[in-house]
């Protein structure tokens, strides 16, 4: 790997000319992405309809300037761009003339690291570095601002910013981006990551070479690189990819725009920014045995697992009773959310009323439920069985491969009629128990489910605090079996935290087996 110290004209010509280019074609790209009218119109009637749904029009002028937020950031998106550039603008100038070279270190820093110089911060080439980078950010932010009025036909004036004659060869193993190398590391796969994985891990690698820029090379990721990646992820917005003001911004911009927002996004937590710096790390240790890299810069950075915050507590008897007693259970005013804990004529018998009756009786997780297919249910040696399983159409999954098994449909689900909603099911031609649950490529499945259950909960007074979620049913199957002296390695096979097996894969069990599971099964009562 290259480490030089003798930065020369060429190489600073070369910094320079890039950064003027990356900062245009980010432009060109930000541009490509602003919000038509049209978009903004059609963001304005989803707003109106979600504002019908949740009452905000009946509830004041407060509650709609609320529900309308999102669509004035998208109306207002390239104006406050625009404000931004126009200061940064204006900053580098004063900046340039008094020497002040803090706003363009971060990028000066990120050359140096892609390319593997070792020059010392502060010294004279660093600062003529510096002072180029200043020149080119201002040369590109003019035509930013010219081409927002139409105007393509802008070229430098600064006559030091032009494309150089002559470009420093890197060396073999340098000249392969991050992602590029990232390719190899997907392709084969060392640690046999489920696929879903290994998506998620691009992404998080993805994101940290976008920070790095799209030049960064594998063998020069450094330590400095990832420990400011790290400090910046603090600071991320939630689900930041999937909001339209945010498309095509860098990272820090992103982090900007947020934080001027009237209610910023709230940043992920710590266990996604773990998420991030795991993917990058194992992707690294990978490097350092491919002999890319020296030693794995991510060492030693990934932040402490946080105590957990989200446990999830078991239902009482006296929360299973009042909460399988609520209009949800029985009959509410309508079908909608909204609804559900209104006592009224209508009769909820889809998702909603069975996943929290099965999870009850099961322990099964809500996506593992929402994902059966008519097939799945089943009688085995004269048992009623849930086959929760990978195998069939679709993007089926499981959280893991032991969380493939069968288990035995409770007598109780039975009698309120569970059959009989599986065998309507499949005489309507559902491949799905429940087909108004659309099942993703990735990631969580039911997810909406889940939050509008919690936010039933609330509404019929049993989510006391955090700890209260749908999640807990599953956790108060496990306390109910060992109140019936289950031992946990019985339970475990049950509820799928056993090892992975054949026979959980394909629904095959020996009768006997079968026979204690129903046992344990029906061990689990209520006080309804």
């Amino acid at each position: 790997m290259r480490r030089r110290s003798d930065l020369t004209e060429d190489d600073i010509a070369a910094a320079a000319w890039d950064h003027y280019s990356a900062g245009l074609e980010a432009g060109d790209k930000e541009r490509g992405q602003r919000p038509t009218p049209a978009d903004i119109d059609v963001a304005f009637d989803a707003a109106m309809v979600d504002a019908r749904k949740t009452g905000a029009t009946e509830d004041g002028p407060i509650a709609m300037m609320h529900a309308m937020a999102d669509v004035e950031i998208l109306a207002n998106k390239a104006k406050w761009a625009a404000t931004r550039r126009s200061r940064r603008l204006k900053r580098l100038r004063l900046d340039l003339a008094t020497g002040d070279t803090r706003l363009v270190a971060a990028a000066a820093d990120a050359f140096l690291a892609k390319n593997g110089f070792q020059i010392a911060k502060g010294s004279p080439r660093y600062r003529e570095l510096c002072f180029k980078l200043m020149r080119a950010d201002i040369e590109q932010l003019e035509r930013y601002a010219e081409r927002d009025k139409g105007d393509y036909s802008g070229h430098p004036k600064d006559p030091i910013i032009v494309e150089p004659a002559h470009r420093p060869e890197p060396d073999e193993h340098g000249g392969e981006t991050i992602m590029q190398i990232f390719a190899k590391y997907e392709r084969e796969n060392p640690n046999s990551v489920r696929a879903d994985s290994m998506t998620q891990a691009r992404r998080d690698v993805q994101h940290f070479s976008d920070f790095v820029g799209p030049r960064g090379r594998a063998s020069t990721i450094e330590k400095r690189q990832v420990r400011d990646w790290k400090e910046l992820l603090a600071d991320y917005p939630v689900r930041a990819s999937e909001i339209s003001m945010f498309k095509g911004l860098t990272l820090r911009q992103i982090i900007e725009t947020n934080k001027t927002l009237p209610k910023p996004k709230r940043a992920i937590v710590r266990q996604t920014l773990r998420r991030y710096m795991g993917s990058l790390s194992g992707f690294c240790t990978w490097l350092v045995h491919n002999d890319y890299l020296l030693n794995n810069p991510v060492e030693g950075l990934i932040p402490a697992k946080a105590p957990a915050t989200n446990k999830r507590s078991s239902f009482t008897d006296e929360a299973i009773a009042n909460l399988f007693s609520s209009p949800l259970f029985n009959t509410c005013k309508s079908n909608i959310w909204r609804d559900a804990d209104k006592p009224g004529n209508f009769a909820v018998r889809d998702h909603r009323y069975w996943i929290p009756l099965i999870m009850a009786y099961s322990g099964a997780r809500p996506a593992e439920l929402a994902q059966l297919h008519v097939k799945d249910v089943r009688q085995e040696h004269g048992f009623w069985i849930m086959h929760i399983t990978e195998e069939g159409e679709g993007a089926k999954r499981t959280k893991t491969e032991g969380s493939m098994r069968v288990v035995p449909i409770h007598s109780k689900l039975v009698h309120l009629g569970f059959l009989d909603h599986c065998q309507r099911m499949q005489r309507e031609g559902h491949k799905q128990i429940f087909p108004e649950i659309e099942i993703p490529e990735t990631g969580q499945i039911a997810a909406q489910f889940s939050r509008e259950f919690n936010r039933y909960l609330v509404k019929v007074g049993l989510k006391t605090d955090r700890s209260i979620v749908l999640y807990g049913l599953r956790h108060t199957f496990v306390d109910r079996a060992r109140r019936a002296g289950i031992m946990d390695g019985e339970i475990g096979a049950i509820v799928g935290h056993d090892k992975a097996t054949m026979t959980g894969r394909y629904g095959t069990e020996p009768q006997g087996t079968l026979k204690r599971r129903a046992e344990i099964v029906e061990s689990i009562t209520y006080h309804t």
